[in-house]
């Protein structure tokens, strides 16, 4: 096994074309995996096949996440002078409508998402202009759509944004700050049980570090401990290589869109360095 996670960011619009804008960038990208003859599976199949729950034929594999859960990984809106953005969503179900189901039959991208309510309104206003783009109310007609999957993103980000400070005096703008019991619990078992609640029956299996920030604490001690207490399988990071077996479960990588590949040529390099590694 030998799969690349490509993860994009659904707020990163800056323009209109590919290095500028994820959402174009996810649209081309789809295309090429297509079109190299890759398959795009869910990210939890990854997981499974690395814990060794699965046997699945995963060669050839691709999987995709985005982050930070704004409404822009859903609905088409209009962002500042660039205009109506396709989101994320739809831009997998126009794959869909345009190739067929049978085409990438088990397309799905995992959205990780923020839980704290308080947490994404101050996100909102203080980058996104404050027009409601960091909602809840989609999460759980994506999670049975088929086509996207919600993910476990903490329960703040530990965001600058957000004024007060965090759980036991956290400082904000780091996640490395997670360094004991009380902070992890506040920022990753809480955010289990809040997304969960608003999922359910399903529940949320993975774990993403914010700001890629990997907390010795969390990562030595308290996932491998807690983790399956919790419900998570995993947990990523980057890395900016494909999982293997040998992957760190509490540490898998992934490639970011717009800092480790920012064009469809350099995408084609990574895909084709996974496939004949």
């Amino acid at each position: 096994m030998r799969v690349p996670v490509l993860t994009y960011h659904a707020v990163n619009i800056a323009g209109n074309d590919y290095a500028t804008n994820d959402h174009v960038a996810l649209a081309s990208d789809l295309r090429t995996i297509n079109r190299l003859g890759l398959r795009v599976v869910p990210l939890q199949w990854v997981v499974e096949q690395r814990l060794g729950l699965t046997t699945r034929d995963l060669s050839a594999c691709v999987a995709l996440s985005c982050d930070d859960g704004s409404d822009f990984d859903f609905r088409d809106l209009e962002f500042r002078e660039h205009g109506l953005q396709r989101s994320f969503f739809n831009i997998l179900g126009d794959f869909v409508s345009e190739h067929g189901a049978a085409e990438q039959p088990h397309l799905n991208m995992t959205s990780f998402v923020i839980a704290s309510p308080e947490a994404r309104a101050h996100i909102d206003r203080g980058a996104l202009d404050g027009r409601g783009w960091m909602s809840e109310d989609w999460w759980p007609e994506a999670e049975t759509s088929g086509l996207m999957t919600i993910g476990n993103h903490s329960w703040d980000h530990n965001h600058p944004a957000i004024p007060a400070p965090g759980v036991d005096g956290m400082p904000r703008g780091s996640f490395l700050d997670v360094d004991n019991e009380k902070r992890a619990d506040a920022e990753i078992a809480d955010a289990a049980r809040y997304i969960n609640a608003r999922i359910a029956p399903r529940r949320s299996r993975l774990f993403c570090y914010p700001f890629s920030h990997i907390p010795a604490f969390v990562h030595d001690d308290y996932l491998p401990r807690r983790g399956a207490d919790i419900g998570l399988l995993a947990a990523f990071g980057d890395g900016a290589v494909p999982v293997t077996m040998a992957s760190d479960i509490w540490n898998l990588p992934r490639y970011i869109c717009g800092w480790h590949w920012r064009d469809p040529q350099a995408l084609c390099g990574i895909l084709d360095a996974s496939a004949q590694a």
